[in-house]
């Protein structure tokens, strides 16, 4: 995860980042454009991840688990099964 944004920070388990169908369905769900399907895995858009609006699409697109969302700003976490 990037430690130098400001108020997003974004991780992708390792377990799915070479899933290629995964990298596309994150790069659709993302209104913000945060994920890129880039030689069949996720990638991040490292200067699209302050413009994340905490819609939590990419959580829903993801298994459980995969992807969690930081708020730096309050050391909150987003991720499925959570609020």
């Amino acid at each position: 995860m990037r430690r130098d944004a400001t108020f997003i920070g974004v991780e992708i388990d390792d377990a799915v980042k070479g899933d290629g169908e995964l990298a596309k369905k994150l790069e659709e769900a993302c209104p913000v454009d945060i994920y890129a399907a880039a030689a069949g895995e996720v990638q991040i858009v490292e200067k699209n991840l302050d413009e994340c609006i905490l819609c939590g699409l990419c959580i829903d697109a993801a298994p459980a688990g995969t992807v969690v969302v930081h708020k730096l700003y309050s050391d909150e976490v987003l991720k499925a099964g959570s609020s």
